[in-house]
């Protein structure tokens, strides 16, 4: 039975204040919450019998079986899915980011939660352990923004940090970012080491931020000439910008897929 005190609690880590009061956040349906199983602690799950029926030997402290109706009472999503559980918000170490030896993201006052969710799936696609976030981008932990990154932050540690501290500590290594006026990316030698930042949705890498960019980058419409839309989607350009970082990084070592010549 789902009480009117844990409907209340649940429905209370909507917001950020809730959010970071009680250490938690919220998952909703199988896929999500089956992947995040695996590498958060759950505090309570609520599900359909159904659901439950099939998941046994679960380690939670509070286990519901609930109705349709009351998962609608509970839900942030539009349509109900058959579980919905609320897991500890994992704590990461800014001193564990080393830009020195790897690539780290860095994102400034973005605001949009499908774009966050966006990046942080495209950072775990491309192997991206890290985001480093301006305080004021978007909670990575919200309801919207959990849902959009599909499962990878079990996969990508964030943080949340003064940014213009944490890229002035690495002024002597890469810091690049994305301009209208930068070096065509296509034609650029990319490091496998350093910090990439992105800028916020409408106006871009804020200034205080610019200046301590030693790497700028441009990525070219095509053909240059024609007449077209003045950006891209910050999310869309994060995904160009990893790729290339990662095509950049396979034509010069070279790449092996794991797999045996004979398969």
């Amino acid at each position: 039975m789902l009480s009117k005190v844990k409907i209340k609690e649940i429905r209370a880590l909507e917001i950020k204040k809730f959010r970071d009061e009680q250490g938690l956040f919220v998952a909703e349906g199988n896929k999500l919450v089956s992947h995040l199983l695996k590498s958060f602690i759950c505090e309570r799950l609520v599900a359909l019998p159904k659901w439950l029926s099939t998941h046994d030997g679960l380690r939670i402290k509070d286990v519901i079986e609930a109705d349709e109706n009351e998962l609608k009472k509970i839900s942030f999503l539009k349509t109900p899915q058959d579980v919905l559980a609320v897991f500890q918000k994992p704590c990461y170490a800014l001193e564990d980011t080393h830009p020195e030896s790897q690539l780290i993201l860095a994102l400034d006052n973005i605001q949009d939660p499908g774009n966050l969710g966006t990046i942080i799936r495209l950072s775990c696609w491309f192997g991206i352990e890290h985001i480093v976030c301006s305080p004021d981008t978007t909670d990575a932990f919200s309801p919207k923004v959990v849902q959009a990154s599909m499962g990878a932050l079990a996969h990508v540690n964030i943080h949340y940090a003064n940014l213009m501290a944490y890229l002035s500590k690495y002024a002597l290594h890469p810091i690049y970012g994305t301009f209208i006026h930068g070096e065509n990316i296509y034609q650029s030698p990319l490091s496998q080491q350093g910090i990439i930042v992105m800028g916020n949705e409408g106006s871009g890498i804020s200034p205080e931020i610019e200046v301590l960019v030693n790497r700028r980058l441009h990525i070219p419409s095509y053909p240059t000439d024609r007449l077209t839309i003045g950006s891209l989607n910050v999310a869309t350009a994060t995904a160009i910008v990893c790729s290339e970082f990662r095509r950049f990084c396979i034509s010069s070592i070279g790449y092996h897929s794991g797999k045996s010549d004979d398969t």
